[in-house]
């Protein structure tokens, strides 16, 4: 495999190592196989849910289960399972790829998928042992039985691991008793098994069992809760009293729930952010389809500059958030086979391949749950007071998109756990911060160069741009490490404000390098609206990086430090050339008017 030649980058290494576009995978370099698994998909969402996307909006928990049972006759719960439990062991591009076409047209469906092939199996095809994998995986595999996932407690939310359910040794051994209460369990209407944690004695951390859903067994479920959105999505409370399991059901080892927890988590929130991905394609399709048919003042409304602006926005952000993903998706799928190849077991290869990239994965979530929120929104808007009313999908789309900003952990939790990642990596070397960080310092120091580079070659300047919002980021967290040390992760104002420059560079440099990649293999001429939009991305997140940057800066650096770092900022988020932004945004919306949707998947 010539990936195992090159240099895969490890996990947060983007922000020091420079990254050829060669390099970066993209939707463009789908295989055929692949291709059709997405027509498939689409196939089955059209005919399925979209067509039905009413039934999911009147609490049709019946539809949902009905259509998950679909989904598995296609094999499509099975992508991620190996084949040796009744899976089609697929690589992780592809189970991105299935998670983003499936999750389009409902937030309920995609819940409900997302909740069963990913924290309702995957914990067992990771952490569990061969005994429970042939018992439990092919079940799940097919869609005969449906997994959920009980970790939330009312107490314990994003503090996850200070749970109160408990699991009680029996007196011969045998089996363990659970008793608590778990909160919003999606699919625990029609699930057959539930993931567990839960203390033994008082253990600090804790322990994940597997446990089947058997009423006969002190397991009662609350009302289906009334919900914002994901109407048909099955979320109850989840009560256990004295359940009994049996200890060949614990998973993996005692103690060990809180660290399953958290790397399911860290697929979920790469898994989430893909399904935010079709949801933006076909609200922006939506809109534009409304845009160009909607006459005021005796011209269609896709001809306004004010709904242009939102076009163009809206189709830039999606078009970003696909090149961050396929990008971050691919360096897993990489990083398992090469642990593979070094004699992991898959399950290993898998969980180390994960954990590797865990800020790229929480860098995603955060961003693609944003913009599928602003999309939905712009959405509403170009469809004016019919956009507000539930007889078209806009105003159900942005209710749907809300939670995701809450689960997977909420973004708050994900924005400080990238930087504090970072931060961990530097510390035990696995990334380099503090010698770019040290360079920053010293180049402020220095004379600037007021040479007029040479930016005639596609995005030669805004790669230079790209390097030197790096710089931004390596100033601000370097110079806060060596004030505060440790005591970094309770300055969350501060870690806000560098999560946000965080992410605006990995989608920033993901959107020019997908866009360079392609403009060299298929021509520029091809390319325009893709390089537009790669130019208005950098441009907006140069914007925020600014305004994050000065934020962080006047609220922890006094004196001739802070002068010094807001003259660093300005040097590092300087243009030569001003991109033009209406033209940029003019350009990429005629092209989405003119295809009457996005067409850039």
């Amino acid at each position: 495999m010539e990936t195992l030649n090159k240099d895969i980058l490890r996990g947060g290494q983007f922000l020091v190592k420079e990254t050829k576009c060669e390099d970066v995978f993209t939707l463009e370099d789908l295989n055929e196989e692949q291709k059709m698994m997405r027509e498939s998909t689409k196939e089955f969402v059209d005919r399925d849910l979209w067509g039905h996307w009413e039934r999911f909006e009147q609490k049709d928990y019946a539809y949902t289960e009905e259509t998950m049972r679909k989904a598995g006759e296609l094999g499509l719960l099975s992508i991620a399972v190996p084949e040796a439990y009744g899976g089609m062991g697929m690589g992780f591009v592809s189970t991105m790829l299935v998670c983003d076409y499936i999750s389009g047209a409902t937030g309920s469906f995609s819940t409900a998928f997302g909740a069963h092939t990913g924290i309702g199996t995957m914990p067992i095809t990771l952490y569990g042992t061969k005994e429970q994998k042939q018992k439990y995986v092919p079940k799940l595999a097919t869609g005969e039985w449906f997994g959920a996932y009980c970790l939330t407690e009312p107490g314990a939310g994003s503090d996850a691991n200070s749970g109160k359910t408990k699991a009680v040794l029996s007196k011969d051994g045998k089996f363990y008793n659970i008793t608590g209460q778990k909160m919003w369990i999606s699919n625990a209407g029609f699930c057959n098994l539930f993931i567990v944690f839960a203390r033994i004695e008082d253990d600090k951390n804790i322990t994940g069992f597997i446990v089947e859903n058997d009423p006969e067994n002190g397991i009662t479920l609350g009302d289906e809760e009334k919900k914002l959105g994901i109407h048909s999505s099955s979320t109850r409370q989840v009560f256990f009293n004295e359940t009994k399991v049996p200890v060949e059901n614990m998973l993996s080892e005692r103690g060990n729930g809180f660290k399953i927890a958290m790397n399911a988590l860290n697929v979920g929130r790469i898994k989430l952010a893909a399904a935010c991905l079709e949801a933006q394609r076909r609200v922006t399709t939506e809109a534009v389809k409304y845009a160009n048919e909607r006459i005021q003042f005796k011209t269609p409304i896709m001809n306004f500059g004010a709904i242009k602006a939102k076009v163009a926005d809206m189709a830039t952000n999606v078009y970003a958030d696909e090149s961050a993903c396929y990008r971050a998706a691919k360096n897993i799928e990489d990083r398992i086979a090469l642990r593979e190849a070094d004699g992991n077991s898959h399950q290993e290869a898998e969980l180390k391949g994960v954990e590797e990239y865990a800020i790229e994965c929480s860098i995603l979530k955060v961003a693609v749950s944003e913009h599928v929120q602003h999309t939905t929104d712009e959405g509403i808007q170009i469809f004016g007071g019919m956009g507000f009313s539930a007889d078209t999908p806009m105003e159900s789309a942005w209710r749907d998109a809300r939670i995701s900003r809450i689960y997977e952990g909420t973004n708050e939790i994900n924005r400080m756990l990238a930087v504090g990642m970072l931060v961990k990596k530097a510390m035990k070397g696995h990334v380099d911060l503090l010698g770019p960080a040290t360079a920053v310092g010293e180049e402020l120091m220095g004379i600037p160069s007021f040479d007029t580079p040479d930016f005639s070659e596609l995005f030669s300047e805004e790669k230079d741009l790209v390097t030197r919002l790096k710089k931004v980021f390596l100033m601000i967290a370097g110079s806060a490490v060596q004030k505060y040390g440790p005591a970094l992760e309770e300055h969350q104002m501060l870690l806000m404000s560098a999560a946000d420059i965080l992410i605006q560079i990995y989608l920033a440099e993901s959107t020019i390098l997908r866009t360079e990649k392609n403009a060299k293999r298929f021509g520029e001429d091809s390319q325009a609206a893709q390089i537009a939009m790669s130019k208005l991305y950098l441009y907006r997140a140069v914007d925020i990086i600014n305004q994050k940057g000065k934020e962080a800066i006047v609220s922890f650096a006094e004196g001739d430090e802070q002068r010094m770092m807001l003259m660093g900022l300005k040097r590092f988020t300087k243009y030569t050339n001003q991109p033009n932004v209406v033209a940029l945004r003019t350009l990429v919306a005629d092209k989405v008017a003119a295809d009457n949707g996005y067409t850039f998947d």
